[in-house]
């Protein structure tokens, strides 16, 4: 356990290394004109977004439960991101931007020039993180990503034995996560480096919650930075599922007198994700923020306008008013547990 919190400073110590004076001033902006809005109604953000996620493809080799792109169940076309798009947007908004995650929807390692386009955005001195089901971290891709200078490696584990991973993880084969976890932190020792600050997240669900010990055992003995428990968000839970977990700790669901099931957290009508952080998808659409996987909200197209323009414009405004006047009546945001806290 003491080499997992000396992965979380050494991580923390790194991401604070980003800051710069404009960084600051603009997190700062960006807090203030959130709780002005908190306290007025006015949803003009002060700054750009200090984190964004750029979806490198909507292509996936699993067919995970409770996913739009393992289910294939997607209205908007698959593809993968433009170079050009990606340099575009970075080079637009780098002085500010402190904060970028490559995922979205779909497996980032399924892009051709995933690491490129990391070494792109790490050479600007952004924090740059990724999750992944590792099936494609084979030695090669594993040297490849520590060099690119990624921050952050988030791991999909599951299960720790193959039986409860695959019941989840439809598709997936354990030993090629095992395996590919070896051989990034083998390549960081052979490099000498100290990213990317690898983290297991192990998505809680009733298949694999009993295996949450084991997970945190097998964590320290590969040797990963930090493990992270993840409570899942279904789709079907009113009349419950097999997927929520018997731990109340770990589900965003309590079960009703009548049988049903409600959201655990209170449905506020506020949100911090909407003025510090927003989505991109692989075509250049801009989102309000990830539960939006099929791009319903979209705010602005990025291959029509530049992002600076469409922050301010008015489809995103109408969009955070919308919010703050009842968020229960917008439908992604049902389902939600997150974006009621700064920093959450």
């Amino acid at each position: 356990m003491k080499s997992l919190l000396n992965g979380q400073v050494k991580d923390g110590l790194n991401f604070f290394s980003k800051l710069t004076p404009k960084r600051v001033a603009n997190a700062v902006k960006l807090m203030t004109s959130y709780y002005r809005s908190r306290q007025t109604g006015m949803t003009q953000p002060w700054g750009l977004p200090m984190s964004i996620s750029f979806e490198p493809t909507t292509s996936c080799n699993l067919r995970c439960p409770e996913c739009p792109s393992g289910l294939r169940s997607f209205t908007r076309p698959t593809g993968m991101l433009s170079e050009d798009l990606f340099k575009r947007t970075i080079d637009e908004l780098h002085d500010t931007l402190l904060y970028l995650i490559f995922y979205f929807q779909g497996e980032p390692y399924l892009h051709p020039q995933f690491l490129e386009l990391v070494q792109y955005a790490a050479k600007k001195k952004i924090y740059t993180a990724t999750s992944t089901n590792a099936h494609y971290l084979t030695d090669a891709n594993a040297r490849k990503t520590v060099e690119s200078g990624l921050d952050r490696l988030i791991i999909s584990i599951d299960g720790t034995t193959q039986e409860v991973y695959q019941q989840y993880r439809v598709g997936g084969k354990l030993e090629k996560v095992l395996e590919g976890t070896r051989n990034i932190i083998r390549w960081k020792k052979e490099l000498k480096s100290r990213t990317p600050h690898v983290l297991f997240q192990f998505l809680v669900v009733q298949p694999n919650e009993h295996q949450i010990a084991d997970a945190k055992r097998l964590a320290t003995e590969l040797g990963v930075d930090e493990i992270k428990f993840k409570t899942a968000q279904i789709y079907d839970y009113e009349r419950g599922n097999p997927l929520i977990p018997t731990l109340d700790r770990y589900s965003r669901y309590a079960p009703q007198q009548d049988g049903t099931y409600r959201i655990k957290s209170a449905l506020d009508d506020h949100c911090w994700k909407m003025w510090h952080s927003c989505v991109i998808t692989w075509d250049g659409l801009v989102v309000p923020c990830c539960f939006d996987k099929d791009a319903d909200h979209r705010v602005g197209d990025l291959q029509q306008q530049r992002f600076t323009e469409l922050w301010q414009g008015a489809p995103y405004q109408n969009f955070r008013q919308a919010l703050i006047r009842s968020r229960s009546e917008i439908d992604m945001c049902k389902n939600c547990t997150e974006g009621t806290k700064v920093w959450a």
